[in-house]
């Protein structure tokens, strides 16, 4: 009887245990590689047709990425390569053109990638700051929506709309970060072309796309400032959360505590992102090869709007 009842219990047990439901492992990379799309230069020169800015690659490594700048003018099979070798891709804010440019050309490939790769379930996040912003909000809708806006060189608080709550992007931020984010001018901003709330509403694949976790104003116009995409890891900010910390050449850049605190949790949050897609290198030299360690950066401060910069053929 004794030995029926030990068995007995111990069926028991093991239905129990077979019962409870056990996640499944999710495979994290903690060794995530993100490139940083080129744009051209200004004034060219030879060994400096293109550039990117050093803040945007500080921002990533600060948050525990390496980075591989992407080259523009390039072949689509290029283009393809990188895209399978890294783990999410930045379009940074600059002048060049999102219509005709080699930016927009390298940037409308990688978008079609990212949206492809997605759907099969082959994780890939993309950021777009301010002229990148602008670019994803072209790139999804297919349209040039753009309004000219008095935002060039200020700081300004977010006025965040109620689908904040379920952001991804906002969802880790401390309370009183969330709460300085929306009374104080924390966010820089310098652009001249926004995507008006108006236009944003009046465009049906915008609409279905992302969701406003973010809005503000040039003191007439209302205009879309942070979007993030319902389903897919796609995501833009109209203003700069890597000026904060690495940028000094303007008054205007805010260097607050909370701050320099937006920076670090903006960079946290898409570097973490980076860490879902498996995405790697064939192998250990060509990893080596095209991160951006192979370049050195320039002092332009004097010069630019940049502290530093990294320059390329």
């Amino acid at each position: 009887m004794m030995c029926s009842f030990f068995v007995l219990s111990f069926l028991i047990f093991l239905h129990t245990v077979s019962s409870v439901y056990i996640p499944p492992v999710v495979e994290i990379n903690n060794s995530p590689v993100i490139g940083i799309l080129a744009q051209e230069w200004y004034t060219p020169t030879p060994g400096k047709n293109a550039y990117i800015a050093a803040s945007y690659v500080k921002y990533l490594e600060s948050a525990g990425a390496r980075v591989v700048p992407v080259m523009i003018h390039r072949s689509e099979e290029y283009y393809t390569q990188i895209f399978k070798s890294i783990n999410g891709i930045l379009f940074p804010g600059g002048r060049a053109s999102i219509v005709s440019s080699g930016y927009a050309k390298a940037a409308e490939i990688f978008y079609s990638l990212a949206l492809e790769a997605n759907s099969k379930g082959d994780y890939f996040p993309v950021w777009g700051t301010c002229l990148g912003f602008e670019m994803l909000s072209k790139l999804t809708s297919g349209e040039l929506l753009r309004s000219h806006t008095d935002t060039s060189g200020l700081a300004l608080p977010l006025n965040f709309t109620k689908e904040v709550k379920n952001s991804r992007m906002f969802k880790d931020f401390p309370e009183d970060l969330m709460t300085s984010l929306a009374k104080e001018p924390l966010t820089e901003n310098s652009h001249n072309w926004s995507l008006t709330t108006e236009s944003f509403s009046g465009n049906e694949k915008l609409r279905a796309f992302y969701r406003i976790l973010s809005t503000n104003m040039d003191g007439q116009i209302e205009f879309v400032s942070t979007v993030e995409a319902y389903d897919l890891p796609v995501y833009g900010t109209q203003w700069h959360p890597e000026k904060n910390a690495f940028e000094w050449t303007h008054s205007y850049i805010p260097h607050s505590a909370f701050a320099i605190k937006t920076t670090f949790y903006m960079s946290h949050f898409f570097v973490s992102e980076a860490r879902k897609s498996l995405h790697r290198f064939s192998s250990k030299e060509e990893e080596q090869k095209a991160l951006i360690y192979n370049y050195v950066p320039e002092y332009t401060g004097m010069m630019t709007s940049f502290e530093q910069m990294y320059f390329f053929d």
